[in-house]
């Protein structure tokens, strides 16, 4: 059972060129979070981020290869300045109900060379489902590596 719990729980990490505390506000204070959030494929066209314990959030991302809108939304349940912040995410049904909700883990620990991201999203209803949100999560993580290096040169 173990090992099938481990099959659908997504853990990427990376270290990015910046401090704790600027890499935190990236993901917290939505100027700099719509500079980054979601897939390079997808902007984001809507969105709500109460960035507190208990707030909630919600993104619409705009596919720009024509599939479509895609919403997502969650609960925030740790905002630790400038080490943790965790939320829940599910996606919205076409019937607008909310899917399956997995808890999306963030931790920021200060390192050499910038800040140590460590993102754990768990538990999913399948290894798939794991397996598309590993390919969203690095996707979008590069466009936070992208963000430090234009903010550092400025």
């Amino acid at each position: 059972m173990e090992a099938e719990a481990d099959e659908r729980v997504l853990t990427l990490t990376r270290t990015i060129a910046t401090t704790p505390e600027k890499l935190f506000d990236a993901w917290t204070k939505p100027a700099l979070i719509l500079q980054w959030w979601g897939p390079e494929n997808a902007a984001v066209v809507e969105h709500v981020f109460d960035v507190r314990v208990g707030g909630g959030w919600t993104s619409t991302f705009e596919n720009s290869m024509g599939a479509g809108r895609n919403t997502c939304s969650g609960t925030y349940k740790t905002v630790e300045r400038p080490s943790h912040l965790a939320f829940t995410w599910a996606w919205v049904q076409p019937d607008g109900t909310r899917g399956h909700e997995t808890v999306v883990d963030v931790t920021f620990e200060k390192v050499d060379r910038g800040t140590l991201l460590k993102v754990v999203q768990k538990t999913f209803q399948t290894a798939e489902q794991r397996d598309l949100h590993n390919w969203g999560w690095n996707s979008t993580l590069n466009k936070v590596e992208r963000l430090f290096a234009v903010l550092s040169q400025s």
